[in-house]
């Protein structure tokens, strides 16, 4: 069976979903204003553990708010780099409406 690709209503929630925390909006920001970063790093400056920063990366990166690449630093080190991606929500009742109409229907329990 082929796996169906999100809808439009389904990326916003996902988006909506990973903003709705001040640690995500602080990573986001400090992605943006600070540029690229690593693991070790940003959590330094966010002020959290690399475990929970890793949490809240996977739900950023899931959302396609953040990306991340992996690169070797001339000691040899892997480094898993992180920055912002370049994106734009705009929410205004009508878009609202649009994404509501396009969000995949749930199975009833």
């Amino acid at each position: 069976m082929k796996e169906s690709l999100p809808t439009p209503g389904d990326d916003l929630l996902t988006q909506l979903s990973a903003l709705a925390n001040p640690h995500r909006l602080r990573i986001v920001a400090a992605l943006q204003v600070g540029g690229r970063q690593y693991i070790s790093q940003l959590a330094r400056e966010i002020g959290i553990s690399r475990p929970l920063l890793h949490l809240h990366l996977a739900k950023l990166e899931a959302a396609n708010l953040v990306a991340s690449r992996l690169e070797l630093s001339a000691d040899g080190k892997a480094l898993n780099y992180f920055e912002a991606t370049d994106f734009a929500l705009t929410l205004t009742p009508q878009a609202i409406a649009i994404a509501a109409a396009s969000l995949t229907p749930k199975s009833e329990a």
